[in-house]
């Protein structure tokens, strides 16, 4: 599986209250839809478009950052066959699909959730590394 495309939808950022005391951040990826894309790219393989959401909650009530959009990747036939077929009947995909899907998913979207939460004066929502 190669991934080819990569988009956001949605970019939300929202501060709902200062921080005081301990905040806690819950992080969250889930695929929404999975189709066929239409990309002609090879006629040996497909395109599957995978739509996700992507949320940081910041509690208790503070704020919220949600990323929407669509990532694009290439696989075989079969493997493309059966993807949609598993997420037409159980809404799920394998873990091997699942894996590299939410690993493309992750490194762009933990990069934007980092700058929004700074642009609205909120802590990043995945650790950054630090100086011992």
């Amino acid at each position: 599986m190669t991934t080819i495309g990569f988009s956001f939808t949605k970019l939300v950022a929202e501060k709902n209250k200062s921080i005081k005391g301990q905040v806690n951040i819950a992080n969250n990826v889930t695929i929404k839809n999975v189709s066929e894309s239409k990309l002609g790219v090879d006629s040996k393989k497909k395109t599957l478009k995978f739509e996700f959401l992507y949320t940081s909650k910041y509690e208790p009530g503070i704020g919220l950052i949600e990323l929407g959009g669509e990532t694009i990747s290439l696989l075989d036939e079969k493997q493309a066959k059966d993807v949609l077929a598993q997420w037409k009947k159980e809404k799920k995909v394998s873990k091997e699909v699942a894996k590299g899907v939410m690993t493309q998913i992750l490194a762009k979207c933990n990069v934007q959730g980092v700058v929004l939460s700074r642009d609205i004066n909120l802590p990043p929502p995945i650790p950054l590394p630090k100086m011992k």
